[in-house]
């Protein structure tokens, strides 16, 4: 995406509904009773679809064999250390702290310095050119990278009209990937990537909830 591009988008910010605000998405369950979330016109559902505001979150779905313990604890050891940073990040962007957290998560196991062999970057994963376009100055300074991989996620949000699966997906695969596919990409990783998140989302908003 083109610097002009991303301004064009971050333009409107204000314009746009929060991810964490009262907008209605969809979901169901599909065949095999797994929870799908967002544009569920595109997803074959098994099960009733059902509507809901970002501000609800749905009863938990059932967990794929493999990756739990690992997701669990990702939850678990959610760090206070960039507690502040993420706070910021939310509020500025108008996003929620459970979402920048569960991106954060799946992105890099909350590790400051974890560096993918694509070259994506920190605690958000950010790739060289994304970092430039959302003025990053300083990569590998938390703050910084938090902002930042926030600041991309509410202009992929404001380029998809809030739509959650959506802006997780263009987020993996890369918004030139959505628009090729019309939709969500049919990569497995991508797939994969989107469930995560939004179970880890899911579960941190429920304990969050219970305090």
């Amino acid at each position: 995406m083109s610097r002009a591009a991303a301004m064009l988008l971050l333009g409107t910010l204000a314009l746009v509904p929060s991810l964490a605000g009262a907008d209605e998405i969809f979901y169901c369950r599909d065949a095999e009773g797994t929870l799908v979330v967002g544009n569920v016109e595109q997803n074959r559902c098994a099960g009733k679809v059902k509507r809901m505001g970002m501000g609800h979150t749905p009863s938990r779905p059932r967990r794929s064999p493999g990756g739990s313990a690992a997701e669990v604890k990702a939850i678990l050891l959610a760090p206070t250390a960039y507690r502040d940073h993420v706070r910021d990040a939310a509020a500025k962007y108008q996003l929620s702290e459970e979402l920048l957290l569960a991106v954060m998560a799946v992105e890099s196991g909350y590790r400051a310095e974890a560096l993918s062999v694509k070259g994506a970057m920190g605690l958000m994963q950010l790739m060289p050119d994304t970092a430039r376009e959302m003025y990053v100055r300083d990569v590998w300074s938390p703050k910084e990278n938090i902002d930042g991989g926030a600041r991309y996620l509410r202009t992929l949000a404001n380029q998809y009209q809030g739509d959650l699966m959506m802006t997780l997906a263009a987020y993996n695969a890369g918004p030139e990937a959505v628009k090729r596919a019309g939709g969500i990409p049919r990569y497995q990783e991508t797939h994969e990537y989107v469930r995560k998140v939004l179970d880890i989302y899911e579960k941190l908003r429920i304990k969050n909830a219970k305090g």
